[in-house]
């Protein structure tokens, strides 16, 4: 199984850069310290869609940094991601394994508890959870999970949970506390003015934060 070797999981979002280039924005954040990209853009063609990830490529290399595909395990391939993020509408974690082989990860975005093992028992390396406060990229997908139902998630889990869904800098410290091993975001970052500065102030805020065993 992969190693999961970071505690910040961003995730890109063009429309929250106003109006810069999604490129410049992950090298600031990159440059802050972030380690982990994940590339969500549902919205454009397959040709836009491998543009963008071997572009991203290219600069998560610079950095050392992993570079995941939300939901298409071809362009993942195709751009030699370090793997791809599903969810329930996408393919099945074990037939997204089939296709990516052993060495790449598999996260999955769960909304429950149960779902959080479903995915874990088929094969994924790690779960977003939540949305664990309110935020409305995430109404859709009903009321927010709370602390109580991610600490549930965290304790029962082998695989790293990481807690999605309004997260900010001044929630960092109960997330860690209920188990989460890292948080995953957006708007914090790819919004920012700064978004190298917003990077390194989260990553700070988590190693103050870290439950070391």
């Amino acid at each position: 199984m992969p190693v999961i070797d970071f505690s910040l999981y961003l995730i890109t979002d063009r429309t929250q850069t106003n109006g810069r280039p999604l490129g410049t924005v992950v090298r600031e954040a990159l440059a802050g310290g972030v380690r982990a990209v994940q590339m969500r853009e549902k919205d454009l063609s397959d040709r836009e869609l491998f543009r963008l990830a071997m572009e991203l490529r290219g600069i998560t290399h610079e950095y050392g940094a992993r570079l995941i595909i939300n939901g298409r395990p071809d362009i993942a391939l195709a751009s030699e991601a370090d793997g791809v993020h599903i969810g329930a509408a996408s393919l099945p974690v074990a037939v997204a394994r089939a296709i990516l082989g052993p060495e790449r990860l598999i996260g999955y975005s769960a909304h429950a508890v149960a779902e959080a093992h479903r995915a874990e028992a088929d094969g994924a390396d790690f779960v977003t959870f939540g949305p664990v406060y309110h935020t409305p990229s995430k109404a859709a997908y009903g009321a927010p999970v709370g602390l109580k139902r991610l600490a549930e998630a965290a304790s029962s889990l082998t695989i790293p949970v990481f807690a999605l869904g309004g997260v900010k800098k001044t929630s960092i410290a109960e997330l860690l506390t209920s188990g989460a091993r890292g948080i995953a975001l957006i708007s914090a970052i790819i919004a920012a003015d700064d978004p190298r500065s917003a990077a390194a102030a989260l990553l700070k805020t988590l190693e103050q934060h870290a439950i070391h065993p």
